[in-house]
């Protein structure tokens, strides 16, 4: 309430908040207080995720923010592994505890220290040895939150439990809160009456149990998933005629040269318009441009899109000039940056420290393999009305099946079934097979969206049908954007905090 009151923050959001877990069994159990915010890390990596430099660490160590420069992209919220960012809903920017930076600097401690009854919380310089804070952690036995992480936390716990520490260490009450007004399983928030529940037996059940916290929703969405399937239909329409005539492995026709950059286009457009919007504060886009962030993979794709979206526009004005050498010259940048274009979000998918299931080191080659995938699949459905060449047609069917067959292997094998460095990545993978997204992914991913495509690949064939490819295509792309929505939703099912 100190930290609410001193930094005017919204009901619904927190800078700090406490946590409560009941470990044991009944009558053998006991509740554990645990105090979670921000653990201003010396190698904090909400900072070189962020693309407008909004956040900074101080020369005194604190980890600062400016909310006039945040765009609200929520790149940081998947950085932090401690669940320490939120987006505030009147500024439409992130926030996050900043140590009270104006008290410290005159002297003062945080307002959550000043208010505490018991000194549980406690403040100093780490740097001094002779603090109070530096002779307390000497001489008592301290644990930080994820480690493994390589954060360098700040924030260390005294006599704390592991259960409240780890959050896959307890399993949360669902419909049961400490005053019954947490949200219920139909999620209205309504409070339920204390008979409908069963507190003893859930304490008896299970040895660690989350009783009472804070909601903290998923920061990306739909958007995202959009995001990353329109990319890769952009990339890959412009990468597969960039090779095939480059490398002689096609002649030149209409769908190769003015049908893939026209399609390029199009999906690179609805890509900007899902990042932009995406955006807490989509009016301040611009300033990934002028203020750019260049640790931050947010503001590096942002330029290899301008730039591929450049080269694509010149692409197409070459195509209708007729300027046929100026195309030639055009194909070879433009692939490149088609491929950076279709993988450079497996390195902002690496910046999000917190979400274990995306830091596989895989991943871009994976984005590339999705890209050839969507690039063959649009361009065999725009073959149904774009004039083309039986070599043509013979080259995207080529590539769209073995493309299906190796994202199939990669997905099952590569992601989900070979072990995970982590408990929570091996978590949301089985979320994928056998949890709350499996039918999704089997019936969406699997069936619709490489299996039957496959099939019908292999029967065209023999019959050599336009039409059968086309649905191919089109079942290809069904079940890509299906796996872009199960992918970045498992990935942000598992708590943080």
């Amino acid at each position: 309430m100190a930290c609410k009151s001193e930094h005017d923050v919204p009901l619904g959001v927190y800078r700090t908040w406490v946590k409560y877990v009941e470990t044991g069994q009944f009558p053998d159990n006991r509740r554990h207080f645990t105090v979670l915010r921000c653990n201003h890390c010396d190698d904090a990596p909400c900072i070189p995720s962020c693309p407008v430099t909004a956040l900074y660490r101080r020369d005194d160590g604190i980890v600062d923010f400016d909310p006039e420069k945040c765009i609200g992209c929520k790149a940081c919220l998947q950085a932090c592994p401690y669940d320490a960012l939120h987006i505030d809903p009147n500024t439409h920017t992130a926030a996050k505890c900043n140590f009270c930076a104006h008290r410290v600097e005159v002297g003062l401690e945080p307002s959550c220290q000043v208010v505490c009854p018991t000194q549980a919380i406690v403040s100093g310089d780490l740097d001094d040895p002779t603090s109070y804070i530096t002779k307390l952690i000497s001489r008592e036995p301290v644990q930080v939150r994820k480690p493994e992480k390589g954060t360098v936390p700040k924030l260390f716990y005294i006599d704390a439990d592991q259960s409240t520490l780890t959050p896959s260490a307890s399993t949360p009450i669902k419909d049961y809160g400490i005053w019954n007004e947490m949200p219920n399983a139909n999620g209205n928030g309504a409070a339920i009456p204390i008979e409908e529940t069963n507190l003893l037996q859930d304490l008896v059940a299970k040895s660690a149990v989350t009783v009472y916290d804070v909601e903290h929703p998923s920061p990306w969405g739909w958007k995202v998933s959009a995001y990353i399937w329109t990319k890769s239909i952009a990339a890959g329409a412009f990468l597969l005629p960039a090779a095939g005539l480059t490398l002689g492995l096609v002649t030149d026709n209409p769908l190769l040269a003015w049908g893939g950059p026209i399609i390029a286009l199009i999906f690179l457009a609805i890509t900007a318009g899902l990042l932009v919007w995406d955006l807490q504060r989509p009016h301040r886009f611009y300033t990934i441009l002028i203020r750019p962030q260049w640790r931050s993979w947010v503001a590096i794709g942002t330029f290899i899109l301008l730039f591929f979206g450049v080269i694509v526009g010149l692409s197409i004005l070459a195509a209708f000039a007729g300027a046929g050498g100026l195309m030639q010259v055009l194909w070879w940048p433009g692939g490149v940056l088609a491929i950076l274009a279709a993988i450079y979000t497996g390195f902002i998918f690496a910046q999000s420290k917190a979400r274990d299931l995306w830091l596989s080191p895989a991943l871009p080659v994976h984005l590339l393999v999705q890209a050839a995938m969507a690039g063959a699949a649009s361009l065999a459905i725009l073959g149904l009305v774009v004039e083309t060449t039986e070599q043509t047609e013979g080259f995207l069917h080529t590539v769209l099946l073995w493309s299906l067959v190796a994202n199939l292997f990669v997905i099952l094998v590569g992601e989900l079934w070979l072990p995970h460095g982590t408990r929570d990545a091996s978590k949301a993978a089985q979320m994928i097979l056998r949890g709350q997204y499996s039918q999704r992914f089997w019936v969406g991913v699997v069936l619709v969206g490489h299996i039957v495509p496959v099939a019908l690949l292999l029967a065209n064939a023999i019959g050599g049908y336009e039409l059968v490819a086309a649905a191919a295509g089109v079942c290809a792309l069904a079940g890509l954007l299906a796996f872009e929505d199960v992918w970045v939703k498992a990935g942000q099912a598992l708590p943080l905090s």
